[in-house]
């Protein structure tokens, strides 16, 4: 996935569930950048979106992506900058 690409975020979620998501869609031929604060995984703290795992996706697999996961079309897309 090159750095100059859209990303979007599809959901979020808990860091295991994440590494869950990433898997399936990645089966599915969908890239994946999951975007998270270090301290949440590295202390296991899940408060005030601290330890919260975005979900990230080429713009143009967004939609597959939802269908994929039934989170409905792309008219919840929220778009992200290429985050790294």
């Amino acid at each position: 996935m090159s750095g100059e690409e859209r990303l979007v975020t599809v959901c979020t979620a808990m860091q295991m569930e994440a590494q869950i998501i990433k898997g399936r869609l990645e089966t599915e031929g969908i890239p994946v950048l999951l975007s998270y604060e270090s301290a949440g995984l590295v202390y296991g703290i899940t408060v005030d979106g601290i330890g919260e795992v975005r979900i990230m996706v080429p713009r143009q697999l967004a939609g597959q992506a939802r269908e994929i996961l039934g989170l409905g079309g792309e008219d919840h897309e929220r778009s992200e900058a290429g985050e790294g």
